[in-house]
């Protein structure tokens, strides 16, 4: 509600993430952009910073929003801002980029949302776009932009790697939509045996080739049980393929693409465990969507994964084939341990909230523009 006759803040939000397929970044969009419009407190415009994209806008405009297409490829529009601050947004009194890249304004508040650091700890595991964003991030940050951190494991990140002060990065956490209930039956049948299941863009950070390292070590115990992997093909695919090439293994292993959200379900309703080795996170949300569908989590102690999962989860060191496989193997053949985790799961997930999220955003937005304006709970 507003505490005074202030008119409501203008955000501009890059929108984009809501292009195409959705990863991680765009379920964070989608979520926020859902939310956002109850609050009086604020008038929202959407950016699309695409050309191919351009004609899709009805596609993705959430309700309750305006849009402003900027009809330009990604990659130039970004390295123009990088370069030369150059093409400026006009007419708002905050701009908010939720992927690393937050555009230049006429001097209105800017806000950047940092999901991990991968391109500054791990350059080697990015593609040559996100290669970069710590130039884009030193930018903004140099010029005051205000940095939305994932989780508080980014936020330290952050303002070590960066030194700026701690008042400057805003910590709120990503949030847990639970999903209609899936179907153990409708999973089951659609992969037609037993499985392990991992979730995410088919990338070097995921480590899928570590998983199937492991589960080659599985199958010789285990030789009915399969890997399931539901993500999109990433950049660096082609060690994932040459790996199960070189061990054989490409009759056990499912590799479903991306997946809609229904059919997700039904994956988590019917898998025996979630797999989910990467080799640094900065939050996770398959931890999340794993653990409210009360499926068993074996993941690593890489980044944020211990803040996200708690003692929700059995841990093993990143880039480890042996432990991966001990630690899958174990929740595999125990009962006792799969309903323990999957309890203790369940109640680890509703911890998250994305309506929390939106609140805590909303104050934020009001913090950086001066306005004394209070999200309605």
């Amino acid at each position: 509600m507003f505490t005074d006759d202030r008119p409501p803040i203008r955000v501009a939000m890059d929108v984009t993430a809501l292009l195409g397929s959705t990863t991680g970044v765009g379920q964070m969009v989608r979520q926020l952009a859902s939310r956002l419009p109850r609050y009086p407190s604020v008038d929202l415009t959407g950016l699309i910073v695409s050309w191919r994209g351009r004609g899709r806008l009805d596609d993705v405009i959430p309700p309750g929003w305006k849009m402003r297409p900027l009809p330009l490829p990604a990659r130039l529009t970004h390295e123009g801002w990088r370069r030369f601050d150059r093409p400026r947004l006009k007419g708002f009194d905050l701009v908010h980029g939720p992927n690393y890249v937050v555009p230049p304004t006429d001097g209105a508040a800017r806000l950047v949302t940092v999901h991990d650091l991968t391109a500054w700890r791990f350059p080697e595991l990015v593609d040559g776009h996100s290669q970069h964003y710590p130039r884009h991030l030193a930018r903004a940050v140099a010029e005051g932009a205000h940095i939305h951190a994932v989780s508080s494991f980014v936020a330290e990140e952050i303002e070590a790697e960066l030194g700026i002060d701690g008042d400057r990065v805003h910590v709120i956490r990503n949030g847990y939509q639970p999903t209609a209930d899936g179907s153990a039956a409708r999973g089951r049948s659609l992969i037609g045996a037993p499985y392990v299941l991992a979730i995410g863009t088919v990338e070097p950070r995921k480590d899928y080739v570590t998983l199937v390292r492991a589960m080659a070590a599985i199958w010789p115990i285990i030789p009915d049980l399969k890997l399931v992997i539901a993500g999109a093909d990433g950049w660096g695919a082609d060690e994932l393929d040459s790996v199960i090439g070189d061990l054989g293994v490409a009759d056990r292993i499912t590799r479903l693409g991306y997946v809609s959200d229904p059919v997700k379900a039904d994956l988590l309703a019917g898998a025996e465990v979630l797999g989910y080795p990467s080799i640094y996170e900065g939050f996770g949300l398959p931890l999340l969507e794993a653990m409210g569908a009360g499926l068993p989590v074996v993941s690593t102690s890489a980044g944020a994964i211990p803040e996200i999962a708690g003692r929700a989860a059995v841990l093993v060191e990143p880039r480890d084939p042996s432990a991966l496989a001990g630690a899958l193997l174990s929740v595999l053949e125990d009962d006792g341990l799969r309903t323990q985790l999957a309890e203790a799961g369940r109640r680890q997930a509703v911890g998250y909230s994305w309506d929390a999220a939106a609140d805590e955003l909303i104050d934020v937005y009001a913090k950086l523009t001066g306005h004394p304006v209070l999200a309605d709970r």
